[in-house]
């Protein structure tokens, strides 16, 4: 099959993935800005989000795409690699025109792993998988109080940061990549689309730090 056996085929599966985490996330941005308006909306939407079919389905489906994207990252960096051979290592100037981003797009892969490790114990765990077991606790569907609790501590605050900075590096070298394997470049459009890409990365992260720092500095919370 040609996605998993050429290169190319390998790019556009870590495009199209890439692409649908990156909607995720914007879904999930605005889902935790409503948390900063009203506690009783935001568990509105952890609710419905709970153990029921249709989120279960999507939770499935979201954890494939992760899976997918986040193999077949470390799969083609260490393909790239071995092509290089030794003497790619050999070279100690980098590359003027090579970003940051896309030299360490592994390094960064593993903190947002990481950040992704920490962020299923604090949430999805006590959220919706324990709808699924049904464990009977009071707060199983509130997460107003897991993100007051979560965020209001500051060893927690100062992880999500450092997640969601090196979350910030990833997409702006990730978006306009994704969407320069897909073909949607050239010319003109490859500048713009770099634009497009740092100014929604941007708006994306600073979305999910706002949140953080608000519930950290005690902007909200403490009221519900």
């Amino acid at each position: 099959m040609w996605l998993i056996n050429s290169s190319i085929g390998r790019k556009v599966i870590m495009s199209v993935t890439g692409i649908s985490l990156i909607l995720f996330m914007t879904f999930h941005m605005c889902m935790n800005i409503v948390a900063l308006f009203s506690a009783e909306a935001y568990n509105m939407i952890c609710e419905f989000l709970g153990a029921n079919w249709y989120a279960l389905v999507a939770t499935a489906g979201l954890g494939l795409l992760m899976c997918l994207h986040f193999v077949f990252a470390f799969w083609l960096t260490i393909l790239n690699r071995k092509a290089r051979g030794t003497e790619g290592y050999s070279i100690t100037s980098k590359p003027e025109k090579v970003e940051w981003a896309s030299q360490n797009m592994l390094v960064l892969g593993l903190i947002i792993v990481l950040g992704l490790c920490l962020h299923f114990a604090n949430f999805w765990y006590h959220m919706q998988f324990q709808d699924i077991v049904r464990s009977g606790a009071a707060d199983t569907t509130n997460g107003y109080i897991h993100m007051e609790q979560t965020f209001g501590n500051p060893i927690f605050a100062a992880l999500y940061v450092v997640w969601f900075v090196a979350l910030w590096f990833h997409l702006t070298h990730g978006f306009w990549s994704a969407l320069q394997t897909l073909g949607l470049d050239g010319k003109i459009w490859f500048k713009r689309w770099k634009l497009i890409g740092n100014i929604y990365a941007t708006v994306l992260v600073l979305g999910f730090l706002v949140v953080v720092l608000a519930f950290a500095f005690g902007i909200v919370g403490g009221s519900f």
